[in-house]
């Protein structure tokens, strides 16, 4: 075993340290991480429904059902009558809003696989601002 010894006399000065110290800097960086972690909020994913207990009772009476059809080109059909304007669908949807929820009909929307998505949000949102709580959308198999 030997040691090496630095030549010269004992006057000299030592060289600088070309390297950075990354000792401190991970640590500050692990430090960092682990408040990060810490500080996230957990994440819920759960909706909270409720739901309905038991077995409801039959139902004596048909449900009736209107159908609104919205075609390719915005087109709306109250059951397979057109609709000649959005005032004419606020004001049949109305009538459908002011029954009360459990004798409301069901209104089930068809739109067409062509059309463009604000009309159909828009006769929805028409549905909702108006009270109407039977909605649903129906013909869903053409867009798979």
């Amino acid at each position: 075993m030997s040691m090496s010894v630095p030549q010269g006399g004992g006057g000299s000065e030592p060289e600088p340290m070309m390297e950075m110290n990354m000792t401190p800097m991970i640590d500050v960086l692990l430090v960092l991480i682990i408040l990060l972690i810490i500080t996230i909020p957990k994440q819920n994913h759960s909706v909270n429904l409720n739901m309905p207990v038991g077995t409801p009772p039959p139902s004596t009476v048909e449900p009736v059902v209107v159908t609104i059809d919205v075609d390719f080109d915005g087109t709306i059909s109250w059951d397979n009558q057109v609709i000649p304007n959005r005032q004419a669908l606020e004001a049949k949807m109305a009538q459908v809003g002011a029954i009360t929820e459990k004798d409301q009909p069901e209104v089930h929307v068809r739109p067409n696989k062509l059309v463009p998505y604000k009309v159909v949000a828009g006769v929805m949102a028409s549905a909702q601002r108006l009270g109407v709580a039977k909605i649903g959308m129906i013909g869903n198999e053409q867009f798979q």
